[in-house]
């Protein structure tokens, strides 16, 4: 046993244990970010347009700082790019973060010294959680790889900027170096495909033990490493126990995984976003990610059925309740305030408190007030395929309002690993489980509304050559799983099989 893996578990049991105290009593630690970060922001340019000397209460907060987008905050994003000092948090950042926005084009999120450690320290601790609870410890033996976006950062007004995965990349801790895959000149190749190719070929003959990314990016290099080698994943590296996945829900990748590699490892889930390191899955035996209460964001929670209201109740975690879809608002480290970052959340327990993601805000069908989230699509296929020999690749749902025969429909778009066999058998049966899930489209369906649904399938690799198309080929990025609209499944139309 390496002096590493020796280690590794006494320091995780202190991990775990230390990290007891705010996971257990997590409003009071909720109420110490609140007053810190008011006392650390009143006197900015944003402390001092809301009046944050005066705050006393969250009451108080929510009376003087509405909830915002990125739009609204441009303004002032706008003023640190030109130089200025002490707008949204005191200082300037250290980093923006570049994304890009559907509405707002490119945005830069803020990174500041105080908010960029708690993106390390909630990745070390969703490993140090698993280690603790296994007991596994060969995971240290091995190499690890993270498939991210190049580390190579640009500059705005005087400002490191890159993507979130990239920015990460230099600040893995020193243990770690000498086992994190790939090379950094490999990390650094822009063309997604090439870099692929490469990682492959740096990995194949390594004891790979570790492997994260967001799956459809995984899928990808799984899929080269096969073709390289003829063999699947498990024989190529016999070692590898642990994958580590964030970005989209996983469910409908599990067979094509499973698959691929040959076995079943074990899995953990991040929920790690620009803005901030929400959450992260401290145990394999519990569902749902632990919501990270101190690591510098006080969060705020909408209830998705009100959120488009003219004046939407805001509260915080002292008062949500289990099964309630939420969209959660952030406050943090790095100067965001009452921003809203698109995602819907669900409890699904209190004590500790732990989340799942169930879409985003924008992300839904509802050309007919059926308002289909993305929860109710992944589970109905998820249910669906319990009883189906199928994989599915990936997916896309929007509705056909206008179709050349017949009543409206919500049409799926679907990327099928293999043989489909009886579609017809398939597709009645997710149409009656998603009635299940969601009773207003079941009322659409039986009131003759809506026909039930239609699957359109798609050629093999089809979302990744939309995502080419759009120049949005790995990294961070992935296809909306819902649409309001036909924007995504015209371009996807083009890939029909």
């Amino acid at each position: 046993m390496s002096i590493k893996s020796f280690l590794s578990l006494p320091f995780a049991n202190y991990i775990v244990f230390k990290n007891k105290k705010w996971k257990h009593n997590a409003i009071r630690y909720q109420s110490k970010v609140f007053n810190d970060l008011i006392c650390r922001g009143k006197n900015t340019v944003f402390g001092k347009e809301h009046d944050f000397s005066s705050i006393k209460t969250y009451s108080d907060f929510k009376k003087r700082v509405p909830v915002r987008g990125y739009e609204e905050l441009s303004k002032y994003i706008k003023r640190v790019i030109d130089g200025e000092k002490n707008v949204l948090w005191p200082k300037k950042p250290i980093y923006f973060c570049k994304t890009s926005g559907t509405t707002s084009g490119t945005k830069y999120i803020p990174i500041s010294k105080e908010s960029m450690p708690n993106h390390i320290t909630a990745a070390r601790d969703a490993i140090l959680s698993y280690i603790s609870e296994t007991r596994n410890t060969s995971i240290v033996k091995g190499k690890m790889i993270f498939l991210q976006g190049s580390p190579v950062l640009e500059k705005t007004g005087g400002i490191l900027t890159g993507r979130l995965s990239g920015i990460v990349a230099h600040h893995v801790p020193s243990y770690l170096i000498k086992n994190r895959l790939p090379s950094f000149e490999t990390n650094c190749i822009e063309d997604w495909e090439l870099k692929v190719e490469e990682i492959v070929n740096e990995t194949v003959d390594e004891r790979m033990s570790l492997i994260s990314g967001i799956p459809p990016w995984v899928q990808m290099y799984f899929e080269k490493l096969k073709k390289k080698s003829g063999k699947n994943i498990k024989d190529i590296f016999p070692h590898f126990e642990l994958f580590i996945y964030g970005g989209v829900s996983f469910d409908p990748y599990k067979r094509v995984f499973e698959n691929l590699i040959g076995k079943k490892v074990d899995g953990v889930e991040l929920y790690p976003a620009s803005e901030g390191f929400i959450a992260y899955q401290d145990s394999q035996k519990e569902p749902g990610m632990l919501l990270c209460v101190n690591h510098g964001i006080f969060y705020e929670f909408i209830t998705s059925d009100e959120f488009f209201n003219k004046n939407p109740n805001r509260i915080s975690l002292s008062e949500v309740e289990v099964g309630v879809n939420y969209v959660i608002i952030l406050n943090t480290n790095a100067g965001l305030w009452g921003y809203n970052i698109g995602d819907t959340i669900k409890f699904v327990s209190v004590d500790p408190y732990r989340v799942i993601v169930t879409g985003r805000i924008k992300h839904f069908t509802s050309a007919f007030g059926e308002h289909v989230i993305a929860e109710e699509v992944e589970k109905s296929l998820k249910i669906t395929l319990e009883s189906f020999p199928l994989r599915i690749n990936e997916l896309h749902l929007a509705p056909q309002v206008n179709p050349v025969n017949g009543l409206p429909y919500h049409e799926w778009f679907i990327e099928f690993e293999g043989d489909v066999g009886d579609l017809d058998l398939f597709s009645n049966e997710l149409d009656r489980n998603l009635q299940k899930l969601n009773t207003y489209y079941k009322d659409l369906i039986k009131g003759g509304v809506l026909q039930p649904l239609k699957i359109t399938v798609l050629k093999k690799n089809s979302f990744r050559s939309y995502m080419r198309s759009i120049g949005k080929l790995g990294g961070q990025n992935k296809v909306p799983r819902l649409a309001n609209d036909r924007k995504i499944a015209d371009e996807l139309s083009k890939y029909i099989l």
